[in-house]
């Protein structure tokens, strides 16, 4: 991964540990369904290897979890940043070897899974770090790894809960998965019926999914100039740029120094100057 830093700033509140415990201290956790989400329990259903690599990330109290090992799933890993959820389920699956839980950030573990579990972590993630998440999830993932889960498909005012739509969402994991799914669920619990996406996608082991920072580069160009610029290099399948102009994610065939990124982005600021 190159790292070439673009100056701006986010506006996005901080959402670190701090954030997220004070919600769990205080009682506010809204987004727990206390159950299974009913269109992630029956996609668990259709897993037939038991020994499935699974990872949860931003677990919560993880009543997925929990119905994986009830079904006899002998290999899971969930994980949250925030202290209270990860206590009690060490306390409460203490005495299980087929769970790992883990006190941390997502973004810093490192592991090989064959499936990911998405409820209510991708949403609850600014904006600004989609291209990050597309980026983590493919290097976790095996070999033909599948993520799958629910993303929301409405917008709201402010966030967390952050939304979007199934064009947004195809248009972030285009390349670096190949889609098996992703449609309106049936079984939504009433509160989110006709507002959730059920998504399965496989992970593209042929290309190269990096990440590029810019700074001290003066952002002039619009997302789609810089877009249409890095998809004529060669070997580029996708580029994604973040919402506050900072990160730009690209899927090639071939890795793509970040020199090349640079004087792409370059090419257009001078372009643009000189008209």
């Amino acid at each position: 991964m190159s790292d070439l830093k673009c100056g701006a700033t986010s506006l996005d509140k901080t959402l670190d540990a701090a954030y997220w415990e004070a919600h769990y201290s205080a009682n506010t956790t809204g987004w727990d369904l206390g159950m299974v989400a009913p269109p992630i329990k029956m996609y668990i259903d259709t897993i037939a290897d038991k020994n499935s690599r699974i990872l949860i990330p931003g677990c919560g109290n993880s009543y997925e979890a929990e119905y994986l090992l009830n079904q006899g799933f002998t290999n899971i890993t969930v994980i949250d940043i925030a202290p209270t959820p990860a206590s009690i389920l060490q306390e409460k699956f203490k005495k299980n070897a087929a769970i790992q839980i883990i006190l941390g950030d997502f973004f810093e573990h490192q592991g090989n899974y064959d499936l990911i579990i998405e409820q209510t972590f991708f949403c609850a993630l600014p904006p600004t770090m989609r291209q990050k998440y597309v980026w983590k999830m493919h290097q976790l993932l095996a070999n033909k790894g599948i993520l799958a889960g629910l993303l929301f498909n409405r917008t709201f005012e402010s966030g967390p809960p952050f939304g979007g739509n199934q064009e947004e969402y195809e248009m972030l994991f285009k390349g670096a998965f190949d889609f098996l799914e992703m449609g309106k669920t049936q079984n939504s619990i009433a509160p989110r019926a006709n507002s959730e996406l059920f998504f399965e996608l496989r992970k593209n082991s042929t290309v190269f999914v990096n990440r590029y920072q810019f700074e001290n580069i003066k952002c002039s160009a619009s997302s789609k100039d810089v877009t249409e610029k890095l998809l004529t290099i060669e070997s580029v399948l996708n580029v994604s740029r973040s919402s506050n102009f900072v990160e730009i994610l690209i899927v090639s065939t071939t890795d793509v120094p970040g020199k090349t990124v640079q004087d792409a982005i370059y090419n257009i600021k001078e372009n643009k100057e000189l008209n």
